[in-house]
């Protein structure tokens, strides 16, 4: 006896499970619809719902493959398809030949040319590369994703920057690793070839597929890298502790000291123990120094630095130093209507009386010595707690300059 309906040989129709391969509609059926006309929409329902889930791969698609063999010909690529995917070795050979690609492993394809009349799907590795290095760019400009490209040549106007194997347009503006403003001729030339080889952090900032345009950015990777340390510095500091740091600019008021991803700030008063007026006589740009950290003001984002409190205070051991009857050398460094100032060191700075300049009587001081004169002076006092050292010069005799080592 022949089955009834398609259905197995005994089984009720009652007893059958659905099918469950995709949305049912609900299966209002008419007391007076019969069996066999039921059976065969549900078997164009299946049918239906199985040909939307099976595609051939037309071209231009992307697919996930495992490679199930190679040869001198090609690579044989299982794409869930009839047939096998097709790589031609001249594309792959180099992937083979550096163990990138074997037998079992995964690969995103893409396919160049479906079936037709093909024994099989043909398909390429670098068109796959490609086209996901730029959906990869695409989603990067959406959400601001900082990467990392290598620079591959000087193109007109800037450098050709491959980053997830697409290759993109880094125009000179946008440039931040080299110094290319006010740089023209040779010197730019040289300047950007320099950096052909070199990895760098970019930001892209806009993404054409169809005319093949990426523009991309190093000075706006650079900014927000730069805020981001900036951010991790402020939080790490700490007042008081000392870090070593890179001098990056002199100003009128100062010297602004790079302590790794953000600048502090060096006042004039506070780069030396002894009066500052110009910052290039105690510091210059490119010099790694000390600095030791006086405050951080996070709602500014600011940090205060000093470059004197790194070392010891001068005045702190003085009296040692300096033994009241004691000789020393100075250099005169400012003359007043009542006396002469002399420096001992950084930091130290005494005064002559005008009545310890000379035996006679001194109507001013330029009559006896002159601003950048070296002499030797006898300590008469020493005033640690108020900054103070009183010398003289007339008590000085030349049998005195023996004292002197």
């Amino acid at each position: 006896m022949q089955p009834r309906d398609g259905y197995a040989d005994g089984a009720a129709p009652e007893s059958r499970e659905p099918v469950q391969a995709g949305p049912i509609q609900a299966d209002v059926r008419s007391p007076e619809q019969p069996e066999a006309n039921l059976a065969e929409e549900d078997m164009g329902r299946l049918m239906a719902v199985a040909e939307q889930e099976y595609r051939a791969p037309r071209r231009g698609d992307m697919l996930e493959g495992v490679v199930v063999s190679i040869d001198r010909d090609g690579v044989l690529v299982d794409i869930g398809t009839k047939s096998e995917g097709f790589i031609p070795i001249s594309e792959a050979q180099k992937l083979v030949d550096d163990h990138e690609l074997s037998v079992g492993e995964s690969v995103l394809v893409a396919v160049v040319q479906s079936e037709g009349s093909r024994e099989h799907i043909l398909l390429s590795l670098s068109r796959a590369r490609s086209e996901r290095g730029w959906r990869t760019v695409q989603s990067g400009l959406d959400v601001g994703t900082i990467f990392s490209g290598r620079v591959v040549e000087v193109n007109r106007g800037g450098l050709v920057v491959e980053v997830e194997g697409v290759r993109g347009f880094l125009p000179l503006s946008q440039i931040s690793s080299v110094r290319v403003n006010g740089v023209s001729g040779d010197d730019l030339e040289r300047a950007l070839s320099e950096m052909v080889g070199r990895d760098i952090s970019i930001k892209v900032l806009e993404v054409n597929r169809k005319r093949n345009r990426l523009i991309l950015s190093e000075r706006a990777a650079a900014q927000e890298l730069r805020e981001q340390r900036r951010d991790q510095l402020l939080t790490e500091l700490r007042e008081g502790e000392i870090r070593t740091g890179r001098v990056t600019r002199l100003c009128d008021f100062g010297a602004f000291v790079d302590l790794g991803g953000a600048d502090g700030l060096v006042h004039l008063s506070e780069l030396a123990w002894h009066q500052v007026t110009n910052p290039a006589d105690v510091v210059q740009v490119g010099d790694e120094i000390q600095v030791f950290v006086l405050g951080i003001d996070q709602e500014r984002r600011k940090i205060s630095l000093s470059l004197r409190r790194t070392q010891p205070e001068p005045w702190a051991t003085a009296v040692e130093r300096y033994p009241v009857g004691s000789l020393v050398s100075a250099r005169i460094t400012r003359l007043t209507t009542f006396g002469a100032f002399a420096q001992l060191e950084d930091g130290i700075e005494g005064l002559i009386h005008v009545s310890e300049l000379s035996d006679r009587h001194v109507t001013h001081p330029r009559n006896v010595v002159r601003e950048g004169e070296d002499v030797t002076v006898r300590v008469l006092r020493v005033e640690p707690e108020r900054r103070r050292i009183g010398l003289s010069l007339r008590q000085v005799d030349q049998m005195d300059q023996g004292e002197l080592s």
